[in-house]
């Protein structure tokens, strides 16, 4: 992770998210200013587990030209290092353990971020995964499950295996996505950490990227839904970087960042369904559409039928006003960002 990080500047990287940053996304992203690197929806790691071939397309397909970190999640030790050897024959940049997702589903099997609950259980897993692991390995977590008093003796864990990497999702398991972040305890890390710690949560645009950065003193930020809500905010950063001017989106450029990626989706799903494809676009267009002038947020998520999608796309976003920066503040869908304003 060391070698990936740019000299001149804060590191760039979209976030790993479960069925939205596929290969299809990746590359509608690139397109407007890509980030320093990927890193793969996780694969799911178990006894009877295989590499997920839609996955792999991520890393043995990609040609945005820029490195891939293959994430793993799971609790099974021999399973996590069979697969870890498995994907370190692929080209790929590094591993990444994911320790940060709250999705109940996931953490009622102990693993993702339910496997902060149980510290010894994190150290047994990183320190036989670094061992098993011949190039980069990181690790992606949260704050605490519970509380981020939970912090510190996690932070320990990690301090005593020699990581290549700590991304940080400043919330705790618990807050999931319905709180501002921790900036202190992202900072707390970067000051103990050997290796370089990337700052994840709550960055919906340049202002808020900076002053997370300010906050914490981070190598980085590693940024998710705030990139599907504006993908041009890895661009945007750069350019807040090199004190140069940032590309300020419109509608009508939203529209066509919506439609290419409902193309690049259809083209990539095996069996096509139109009314089923809708339905997975609305998914997306939930964070896109979010906050936007006029009704598009609430006739989206009435449409029915490829026409509908058309219809309503061009109906609100087929004119040349500029796009609002920030969601509204009080978004239930990016709750808290307006604390790194401050």
């Amino acid at each position: 992770m060391r070698d990936l990080l740019p000299i001149q500047r804060p590191a760039l990287v979209l976030a790993p998210m479960q069925d939205v940053t596929d290969l299809p996304f990746m590359r509608v992203i690139a397109r407007r200013g890509a980030p320093d690197w990927f890193v793969t929806e996780y694969f799911r790691v178990h006894p009877e587990s295989c590499l997920n071939r839609y996955i792999l397309r991520s890393i043995m397909e990609n040609e945005t030209g820029k490195p891939v970190f293959a994430q793993m999640i799971g609790r099974d030790l021999p399973s996590l290092v069979r697969t870890a050897k498995e994907l370190a024959k692929l080209p790929i940049a590094g591993i990444d353990l994911n320790l940060g997702c709250p999705a109940p589903i996931v953490c009622r099997k102990d693993a993702g971020g339910g496997l902060l609950r149980s510290p010894e259980t994190v150290d047994r897993l990183i320190g036989s995964l670094r061992e098993a692991i011949p190039g980069k390995f990181t690790v992606k977590t949260r704050v605490g499950y519970t509380t981020a008093d939970e912090f510190p003796g996690l932070l320990e864990i990690f301090r005593s295996h020699a990581i290549d990497g700590l991304t940080i999702h400043g919330r705790t398991v618990v807050e999931r996505y319905q709180t501002p972040v921790h900036p202190d305890r992202v900072r707390q890390a970067v000051e103990a950490m050997p290796c370089p710690v990337i700052a994840n949560g709550n960055v919906v645009d340049a202002e808020t990227g900076l002053s997370y950065l300010s906050k914490t003193g981070a190598a980085g930020l590693m940024i998710g839904r705030g990139a599907i809500r504006n993908p041009w905010i890895f661009s945007q950063l750069t350019s807040a970087f090199d004190s140069t001017p940032a590309f300020t989106p419109r509608y009508r450029d939203l529209w066509e960042y919506v439609l290419e990626l409902y193309e690049e989706i259809a083209r990539e799903t095996p069996k096509f369904v139109p009314l089923a494809h809708v339905q997975r676009m609305k998914k997306t267009l939930a964070y896109i559409s979010h906050g936007l002038d006029g009704d598009f947020e609430y006739d989206m998520r009435r449409m029915k039928t490829p026409e509908d999608f058309q219809e309503i796309c061009r109906r609100h976003l087929d004119h040349d006003l500029p796009l609002p920066a920030k969601p509204p503040v009080g978004s239930k869908l990016f709750c808290g960002f307006e604390a790194l304003g401050s």
